[in-house]
């Protein structure tokens, strides 16, 4: 059965959700894609947790999508000999490259990348940005500070060098034997963690060819100048919040979020908005009031998706987390003012014959309160294309390649089938009929607006269009009012 809405729901998978029963119970509350988080776990456990996304996946009898989120490059201090140690405003502490544990006054920093990008008034972040420390001389094996702000540091705290290009790649060695894993696995989507540059992309999709696509996690506000083009390469788009918000002013994160939701909905890639958004769900059984209007206003956005982290993967309530991630979707969906939002500002179509076909399969639908959209598509790029537009009506997504029908699950408003392939236009529209009242999306006597490329099985050529009627058994069709029998009611060959 559809979701009955549009806005999809990721959640992670971790010692809280792990078993059969869990994953089930997860998918049955609301999610859509599953996310395997490399930064936590050991390879055999996510093969198992994979295994058992798709044993519910075949229960359920619905494509799920699966991320492998790598865990990027993680920039660490070394130990201390004497534990912890607390810095002060005003102390003067020293980063070196010399292995010795540290003390109140140094500690190694074992990241020449780091020492090569820094310079006097840079600043550097520990512990998650509790800690400010401003540079005061650097070279290439040192860099002295000032501490701005203070704190206990301890030992491998994490280290952001904010408004820095670092010279590092976006994989590290263990993301590199993670992302061995995950294709071999068969993961629909690669997280791709710390991306700086277009650069890093382009490195990862070398690796990567079609075996999956990427999620680009906007986390570095190196990346924001390179956005447009960032977007441009990957297939879809993280707005990352909770790193981007340890090296901006939190009051920045908000216009990004929306800027880069913009973005991706002009460039039609699917774009997900993370971090912290039921963060008391971890320990409560209700999230606050500001937590369900973070979620709502990412949905009032238009982003594709919204995700749960520890909420799902670590804490005491993953059901209930997801379930109430997903009421809050269906209730921001029913709210007039989301349709006025979706329809006031519709991506300028690219002219092409297929974005044509898209926005005028919306427009069409709107016109005469078709039941839902169909699109035949091989790669995934009609259905994206449809829900760029984000017509009122589901967008049900055929496509006879089981890896496509699950990376559709992420888009905005699709409901992925995986179907047979069809040979001619006349089975295609019977098709599209039976499974639109299969799947309790269309039901006799609606109307039913199909797409598609002729000939079939070419990548992006979508150049058909037509409009039927669903009839009463569900797998014969007539055509729509004012279209010539036997005939699309609008076709390009």
């Amino acid at each position: 059965m559809p979701r009955n809405r549009s806005t999809k729901i990721v959640a992670t998978l971790g010692p809280a959700s792990s078993t059969y029963s869990q994953i089930f119970a997860l998918a049955e509350a609301g999610v859509d894609v599953f996310r395997l988080n490399a930064s936590h776990g050991s390879q055999p456990e996510h093969a198992e947790r994979y295994r058992q996304i798709r044993a519910v996946e075949e229960t359920i009898g619905r494509p799920v999508g699966v991320l492998l989120d790598l865990q990027g490059p993680k920039l660490r201090v070394g130990t201390f000999a004497q534990g912890a140690v607390t810095l002060s405003a005003g102390d003067r502490f020293r980063f070196d490259r010399d292995p010795t544990p540290g003390d109140p006054r140094r500690v190694c920093l074992p990241h020449p990348e780091i020492f090569e990008g820094l310079a006097p008034g840079h600043e550097l972040l520990l512990n998650d940005g509790r800690i400010r420390l401003r540079v005061r001389d650097c070279g290439p094996d040192h860099a002295d500070t000032e501490v701005v702000v203070g704190g206990t540091l301890s030992d491998r705290k994490g280290m952001n060098v904010p408004g820095t290009t670092l010279a590092l790649s976006a994989l590290s060695d263990k993301d590199r034997s993670d992302l061995r894993f995950g294709l071999a696995l068969g993961v629909d989507w690669i997280g791709l963690s710390f991306v700086q540059r277009p650069e890093d992309i382009i490195e990862a999709r070398g690796l990567i060819g079609d075996r999956a696509h990427i999620i680009t996690k906007v986390e570095k506000p190196a990346a924001l100048p390179h956005l447009p083009e960032i977007i441009r390469l990957s297939d879809a788009i993280m707005v990352a919040r909770g790193d981007l918000g340890v090296e901006l002013p939190p009051e920045d994160v908000p216009g990004l979020q929306k800027r880069m939701i913009r973005l991706c909905r002009a460039l039609g890639k699917p774009v997900i908005v993370a971090t912290q958004m039921l963060e008391s769900m971890i320990n409560e059984p209700s999230p606050t009031r500001a937590e369900a209007s973070d979620v709502a206003t990412a949905v009032y956005d238009g982003a594709d998706a919204v995700m749960l982290s520890a909420e799902s993967a670590s804490g005491n309530y993953p059901v209930e987390a997801v379930a109430m991630m997903d009421r809050i979707v269906r209730r921001v969906e029913r709210d007039p003012l989301y349709r006025t939002i979706m329809d006031a500002d519709h991506p300028r179509p690219e002219a092409t014959t297929p974005d044509a076909m898209s926005a005028a399969a919306r427009q069409i639908a709107e016109t005469i309160s078709a039941t839902a959209i169909a699109t035949f598509t091989t790669t995934g790029s009609t259905a994206l294309r449809a829900a760029r537009e984000r017509p009122p009506v589901p967008i049900l997504g055929l496509s006879a390649r089981r890896e496509t029908a699950r990376r559709l699950a992420l888009g905005w408003g699709i409901h992925p089938v995986w179907t047979a392939d069809v040979e001619s236009f006349s089975e295609m529209v019977e098709r599209a009929s039976m499974i639109a009242s299969q799947e309790g999306i269309g039901a006799a006597g609606e109307s039913l607006i199909v797409t598609a490329g002729v000939p079939f099985g070419t990548p992006g050529a979508t150049n058909s269009l037509r409009v039927i009627t669903i009839t009463p058994d569900g797998n014969r069709t007539a055509p729509a009012a004012g279209a010539e029998a036997g005939r699309p009611a609008f076709e390009q060959a």
